[in-house]
């Protein structure tokens, strides 16, 4: 069975990809758990080894990899051969951070017996990635657990398949068969690898999809990170390039990206200045030079439907300068959608694009609560030059990474997740060890009883 490849740039078909389906997930998941005594037997500093040959490889084929990066998801060289590099960081920060964590407290902690803590592997992990970061997604989840002595089976989205094929191919060469698996397939394939016989489950996407993944994962551990819909308070004393930093982080990836500014909140002084200066900095955030297309069909008719449903009363839009033979692309411009009521799809929605909406409120305590006022709560800023009130605000605001003055920093040392609807579990820093691992205490008697 196949599933047609379309090229977002163009909306035309670029080829195939395999579907996998009940043999082929028995098959990888049985593969997965006859590699598991072997691998996980390995030291810390063994399993760190043969990383870093991952980490060498994914830079040695870096144009091979944005390539692949690119044909599945139309996005510009630039970023993708910035989010490879940051494929091979994070599997070499992995393969050091295994070796140096800490424990718990250890040693003679009961009179007469010596006591300490086992880190061990879950087991056999199953991991769902989404369209919008191929890779670097797959590498937020396959690295910790690869580290922590976990075999892994990668279900790529549908449309994205390539650039984890070649992931996969690499994975076998370096760190053993079975170790690292990738399934390409649709969301039947994903299912089906949830409820399979894996021990866990690390899943990336939407809300919806997350909670179907939860019901059918049933006891076993679950990684959920499910989108955003990040807000930037943006106060009247902000520094003078927050509008262009907000607009370049916004179209990032053509803005899908979880953890985007999405809705900016200021003050009734500062919002026609805001809205002003937000109009001019992503007008000019040109789509086909800047930024790239919408990753599918389906996810432009979403965009689409989100636009047309709003109330704004107002609407700046920035240009399209596409290639010859890219007008049947999902390209989508840069958007500014302002004077909108408190309810507005374009508000209460993860919009995923190149979207900016502008709230006025009366005061400070009210931006808080309107941020704080939708069900996600992955990612927030502060823009602010008094930096005592915006770390401040940074500290009550409802989301698992709060930026002052900035939106979209992100590295491999600091821990992201979220909160309420978009999830639980960690990415990123040692702490994302711990989802892919569970501590055993050992107690020794030592002494006469």
């Amino acid at each position: 069975m196949k599933t047609t490849l379309t090229d977002p740039r163009t909306g035309l078909a670029r080829g195939t990809a395999p579907v996998s389906r009940e043999p082929e997930v028995a098959g990888a998941v049985s593969a997965a758990r006859a590699a598991l005594p072997g691998w996980s037997a390995l030291t810390p500093r063994e399993r760190a080894g043969r990383l870093g040959l991952l980490a060498a490889a994914v830079e040695a084929d870096a144009a091979e990899y944005a390539a692949c990066e690119r044909s599945g998801t139309g996005k510009p060289e630039s970023e993708a051969v910035g989010e490879v590099a940051q494929v091979a960081d994070l599997f070499r920060f992995y393969a050091t951070a295994a070796r140096t964590r800490t424990v718990p407290a250890s040693g003679a902690l009961v009179a007469g017996h010596e006591s300490w803590v086992r880190w061990e592997p879950i087991g056999v992990v199953g991991v769902v990635v989404p369209w919008n970061y191929p890779l670097m997604m797959a590498a937020w989840r396959c690295a910790p657990a690869l580290a922590g002595g976990n075999t892994v089976v990668v279900k790529p989205a549908e449309t994205t398949p390539d650039s984890l094929l070649l992931l996969a191919s690499h994975a076998t060469a370096v760190l053993g068969e079975g170790v690292l698996q990738v399934l390409p397939g649709d969301r039947a394939t994903g299912r089906l690898l949830v409820e399979s016989g894996v021990d866990m489950v690390a899943f990336t996407g939407s809300p919806e999809a997350g909670r179907d993944v939860a019901a059918r994962a049933g006891i076993r551990r679950v990684s959920l990170e499910l989108g955003g819909n990040a807000p930037a308070i943006v106060l009247p004393d902000a520094p003078p390039e927050t509008c262009a930093a907000l607009a370049e982080a916004a179209t990032y990836n053509a803005g899908q990206s979880c953890a985007a500014p999405a809705r900016v909140i200021t003050l009734a002084e500062n919002y026609e200045r805001v809205v002003a200066l937000l109009g001019t900095a992503m007008a000019g955030r040109v789509a086909g030079r800047d930024f790239g297309p919408l990753n599918n069909a389906d996810q432009a008719a979403r965009y689409d439907r989100i636009v047309a449903a709003s109330e704004a009363g107002r609407s700046v839009t920035g240009p399209l300068e596409t290639a010859a033979g890219e007008e049947k692309g999902y390209w989508r411009p840069a958007r500014v959608l302002v004077d909108l009521p408190p309810a507005d799809p374009a508000i209460t929605e993860e919009v995923f694009g190149p979207l900016l909406t502008v709230e006025r409120v009366a005061t400070v305590e009210e931006a808080l609560a309107r941020a704080n006022s939708v069900p996600q709560a992955l990612a927030s800023s502060v823009w602010t030059t008094d930096l005592e009130r915006g770390i401040d605000l940074a500290s009550r605001l409802d989301a698992g990474e709060a930026w002052v003055n900035c939106h979209l920093v992100q590295t491999a040392e600091l821990p992201h997740g979220g909160r309420g609807s978009s999830g639980h579990g960690t990415d990123l820093s040692v702490l994302a060890l711990d989802e892919y691992q569970r501590p055993k205490t050992v107690t020794v008697r030592v002494g006469r009883p």
